[in-house]
């Protein structure tokens, strides 16, 4: 009985060696003011501002275009060429006259 136990590990162990290793990530951190912005990367919502502050989104390496908006506030746009490791952007939206 012990065998077939044996069996499935080692080929449960032989499959997870030969799985790709993963690719290294870019971290997007945002202190955003007012905190209740919302962050698009390349026009896909991935979170509000004040919980990327927290907990930075997880993304590829390289160019992205990134879009914070708030009601009542011009939006931001930059785009970003992101190194591995984390990046901090810090924006303070200007608000739209009344």
């Amino acid at each position: 009985m012990r065998l077939p136990v044996l069996v499935a590990l080692s080929l449960a162990a032989a499959c997870a060696a030969k799985q790709p290793a993963a690719k290294p990530a870019a971290e997007l951190r945002t202190v955003v003011e007012p905190a209740n912005a919302q962050v698009q990367v390349d026009e896909q919502f991935v979170g509000a501002a004040r919980v990327l502050a927290e907990r930075p989104a997880r993304l590829s390496l390289g160019k992205h275009r990134i879009t914070i908006e708030a009601a009542g506030y011009f939006p931001h746009d930059l785009e970003l060429d992101l190194p591995r490791g984390v990046t901090k952007v810090e924006v303070k939206l200007r608000p739209i006259p009344r």
